[in-house]
């Protein structure tokens, strides 16, 4: 751990660490700091209420110590990997100062805190209904990051909505942004129902293909040792992986061949497939062979619509 990250960490631990202390000794000592007040305060401030007000706030700073070791935890432990999603340590949150909320009220209510319970989860109710549009997202966005189907990096692409890199998995949204810097907000609702393709894993390295179709006059083993030079120029592909090409079909025009390679990352498919399209084409004109192209044929006539009530011509 370099000097910057130690101090940075300590920074935030020791002031969390001395108010659990502080809180912790005040109700320890809530007799002598009650015996040291005035009477009027000690009319308002019983020992009971001092060992209450320290003992919740003693709860909430050992909460938020936890939460601090937690988060650093977590830091250290994907320190080079995916970071772990923002919605899972939002929730994590969540449970643990519900809990220290509840013992708080506890302290307080003792016997009225099932009637409060009670009360609450009925308020609750009714406002889940209400805003249950977002509570779909939320659990979807919860679901998406337990689940684990993307994670923050990964390039990915969402059936009928997008293609991007993700940046943010929110509590109602997720965030991309596409190959052209495009910013794209999804809920998370509709991310849940589609279908995802995940380009990053579980390698970031995946395979692309092109298809190419050159004259029948060839034969297909000069044509596929010519791809195969062709391709050993490129250096934006994986130089370790072997590229396949294969015939896929017979047709007037001539033979198509199909060329599979590999990709480093999605972010480099575009650039891959220039680059091999490039170097195949030059390859090829080099030893004059030309790329066959589809005939062309005769445009139709444009159909001329009848206006109604109109007379041909004399």
């Amino acid at each position: 751990m370099t000097n910057t990250a130690f101090r940075t960490r300590w920074r935030v631990l020791i002031p969390a660490s001395l108010a659990l202390t502080a809180f912790l000794l005040i109700a320890a000592l809530a007799v002598p700091l009650h015996a040291l007040m005035g009477e009027r305060l000690q009319a308002v401030l019983t020992v009971d209420l001092i060992r209450q007000v320290a003992s919740s706030l003693a709860l909430f700073a050992g909460a938020r110590l936890t939460m601090l070791i937690l988060r650093q935890r977590l830091q250290l432990r994907n320190k080079g990997h995916r970071p772990v999603p923002k919605v899972v340590l939002d929730v994590i949150s969540a449970v643990v100062y519900t809990l220290v909320a509840i013992v708080s009220l506890s302290l307080f209510l003792r016997d009225d805190l099932s009637g409060l319970l009670t009360g609450s989860g009925l308020v609750l109710a009714v406002l889940g209904f209400a805003i249950r549009n977002v509570v779909a997202d939320v659990f979807s966005g919860l679901a998406l990051s337990i689940e684990a189907p993307f994670r923050i990096a990964d390039w990915i692409q969402i059936e009928t909505l997008g293609r991007g890199r993700v940046v943010e998995i929110g509590w109602r949204t997720s965030r991309l942004v596409t190959q052209d810097s495009t910013y794209v907000i999804l809920p998370n609702s509709q991310i849940s129902r589609q279908k995802i393709t995940n380009f990053s894993a579980p390698r970031a390295e995946y395979r692309d293909s092109i298809e190419m179709t050159l004259p029948a006059e060839i034969p297909v083993t000069d044509a596929r040792n010519l791809m195969k030079l062709a391709l050993r120029g490129v250096r934006s592909l994986i130089a370790d992986r072997k590229s396949e090409i294969h015939v896929l079909r017979y047709s007037p025009q001539g033979i198509t061949y199909r060329v599979k390679y590999w990709v480093p990352r999605h972010d480099r498919e575009a650039d891959c497939r220039n680059e091999v399209f490039c170097a195949i084409d030059r390859t090829l004109r080099e030893r004059g062979i030309r790329i066959a192209m589809p005939p062309v044929g005769a445009m139709p006539e444009p159909e001329v619509e009848e206006v109604p009530g109109a007379r041909e011509p004399a």
